[in-house]
């Protein structure tokens, strides 16, 4: 026998591990500038404290426009061929998992489910599900005399939606037919099992389900980031690169343009100074020293447990209840979104591993209806745990253990899980304040965040028929055995945003109604949260403030604030980050607020009659088409 003698090695020559020389994000993405450094003493534009969703984004943004600005970040600046392991055990390192003190009447779970540490923050072990919030979001009280409302509309943050769905890119279905229907301008990704069998489950109950996204996810290549390789290792961070994470779609960019991050540093406090504006954060470096860095403009970018408790941390003579806190409502109003996860057994082969494990949903039950005796709704999601995961879910809806646990572990491959996502209203006693014990301080000496977490009739109402329509969809796929593990995901809130200074924290743009240079952009100022994943929101309102800022830059740098009045968005593609333009297909546009308005009492209306014709009806499923590159 004889044998191709190229096939004996390697076509590129034989592996070498990764460069010792190079910050590697994904095999062939790499950190491809030098890093900026500014002077100790010297002050700059921005500073912003988190370099996660939110302020991944906003560093980026702001550096292509010019500022001088600064990413403090508590985790590492990861370099993934380096720091990641494809193991769930050994991602552990991507969580939060700092002293909490977690209480209420149902306590919530802290950790790998809802809070990142390291630059990408939360992004980088996200699912990566993108839906949009429907225009129903952001008008809560109005039409239900509960929860909140938005100081803006969906339709102010529809061109955002859509530019950072070019960003990431989100691949999705050409067709999205829930809120404000719209399509997506990179293919879908292929189905497989799990997600089939959410299509089959709802398909013969006359639900409509959309397969293939939305999700953040590359199915094909995309400038120097490669496609997804389906080996189901999302929520552990994405070792091929193919996951959208701040990390690898806008820090690069932001390097370039002469961003700083400082990372492994913990701020302590953002520093007030006698004219009322800030002048900068105080904080501890690598090596737990005190370091003052001044600013002109301080973005706190924390998420819904470290925005409310660095503010907090940050009492001062002005502020005794917490540093743009003249509204008491600094850690009020905290939210997390029902995510009971349901797990079916089935006779045939599943493998939840198999591709993304966000692929396919349904949101027909996302909207009040009338005849259910709770406001708002929930979507169902497809949702893809590995071994360890599985295995604590089977502990929590099962009791199984020591051996019964490992005959349950037998059947892993033929499982499938879909995971209901359920809107939560903010209450005002669901909130974060600081811990008072003596012992309840992190390692740099602060008091840590004390979290009280109770449901509401509502709440629970809503999650008691969010289950059952979550089971019978899984029986009516097939399933031979049902069970599910009751749990919580997506923390948003406890430092809204509004039009009033007496009931909000901070401004539409994220500016507090306190200290005009004090900015605040992530998922804390969600007044509400909807049913969808909150992040695809979080980037969106991170562009709409950094244009906000662009166009109030001599008024921002002069410590005045801006105008409070929104800038048509500018969506400049001298903004974005490199590699976005030119590539995708035409989308389908979706409707104007007129249109949407018009139309929207006939289209509940019909949805509702769809809902309960009956078995018997032909059932639409938007899927994939193909899949697009980039």
């Amino acid at each position: 026998m004889t044998f191709d003698p190229l096939l004996k090695k390697p076509l590129f020559g034989a592996f070498k591990g990764p460069k010792t020389d190079t910050h590697m994000l994904g095999p062939i993405q790499t950190v491809d500038a030098p890093m900026r450094h500014y002077a100790p003493n010297e002050e700059v534009d921005v500073v912003i404290v988190g370099v996660g969703s939110g302020g991944g984004v906003l560093l980026q943004r702001l550096a292509r426009a010019g500022f001088r600005v600064v990413g403090i970040e508590a985790g590492p600046f990861w370099d993934t061929e380096r720091d990641w392991v494809s193991d769930e055990a050994g991602s552990e390192q991507l969580y939060w998992n700092n002293l909490r003190i977690t209480g209420g009447e149902n306590p919530l779970v802290f950790g790998e489910n809802n809070s990142g540490q390291g630059v990408g923050g939360g992004s980088v072990h996200w699912a990566a599900f993108t839906p949009r919030f429907h225009p129903s979001d952001f008008t809560v009280h109005r039409d239900t005399g509960l929860g909140a409302d938005w100081p803006i509309s969906y339709w102010d943050i529809k061109p955002y939606y859509e530019q950072i769905e070019r960003e990431m890119p989100v691949s999705g279905p050409p067709y999205f037919p829930w809120g404000d229907p719209h399509g997506y301008i990179y293919g879908p990704h292929p189905t497989s099992a799990v997600p089939n069998t959410l299509v089959d489950g709802c398909t013969r109950l006359g639900i409509r389900v959309s397969s293939g996204g939305p999700v953040a996810i590359n199915a094909g290549s995309h400038a120097d980031r490669p496609h997804c390789i389906y080996r189901g290792f999302c929520i552990q961070g994405c070792k091929v690169g193919a996951k959208a994470s701040t990390l690898v779609t806008h820090v690069p960019d932001a390097i370039r343009h002469g961003a700083e991050i400082r990372d492994r540093c913990m701020v302590a406090r953002v520093n007030l100074g006698k004219d009322g504006n800030v002048t900068g954060v105080t904080y501890f470096d690598k090596d737990k020293r005190e370091v003052e860095q001044k600013a002109r403009l301080v973005i706190v970018a924390g998420y819904a447990i470290e925005t409310p408790r660095l503010l907090l941390n940050s009492a001062c003579p002005g502020f005794e209840q917490g540093l743009a806190n003249s509204s008491g409502i600094v850690g009020k109003y905290l939210m997390a979104q029902a995510g009971n996860v349901v797990m079916g057994r089935f006779p045939d082969l599943i493998r939840m591993y198999k591709g993304p494990p966000a692929n396919s949903l349904t949101e027909e039950f996302y909207e009040t209806d009338p005849s259910r005796d709770f406001v708002r709704g929930f979507a169902i999601q497809t949702v893809g745990p590995l071994a360890i995961g599985f295995a604590k879910q089977l502990m929590a809806s099962k009791g199984v253990w020591g051996w019964g646990m490992r005959r349950e572990m037998m059947d892993y491959n033929h499982y499938s899980a879909f995971g209901l996502l359920g809107e939560i209203l903010p209450w005002e006693d669901n909130r974060v304040t600081l811990a008072e014990g003596s012992e309840d301080k992190d390692s740099y000496g602060l008091p840590v965040a004390k979290i009280t977490f109770s449901l509401h009739d509502n709440d629970k109402t809503l999650i008691a028929f969010a289950r059952k329509k979550t089971e019978e969809i899984m029986w009516a796929a097939g399933a031979e055995d049902v069970s599910q593990e009751a749990r919580y995901a997506h923390l948003v809130g406890a430092a809204r945003m509004g039009n009033d200074p007496r009931t909000s924290v901070v401004d539409s743009f994220g500016q507090s109604h306190d200290i005009p240079n004090l900015f605040i952009c992530d998922g804390s100022i969600f007044p509400t949260q909807g049913s969808a994943n909150p992040g695809l929101t979080i980037q969106a309102l991170a562009i709409r403030t950094a244009d906000y800022l662009i166009t109030q830059r001599e008024n921002v740098l002069a410590r005045r604030g801006g105008s409070g009045e929104a800038p048509p968005p500018s969506l400049s593609k001298e903004l974005e980050p490199w590699g976005v333009s030119g590539r995708g297909v035409p989308r389908l546009g979706g409707m104007s607020k007129k249109g949407y308005e018009k139309d929207h009492q006939h289209n509940l209306e019909d949805e509702r009659a769809h809902q309960h014709a009956g078995d018997d009806m032909r059932m639409d499923v938007v899927g994939p088409v193909g899949t697009g590159g980039g």
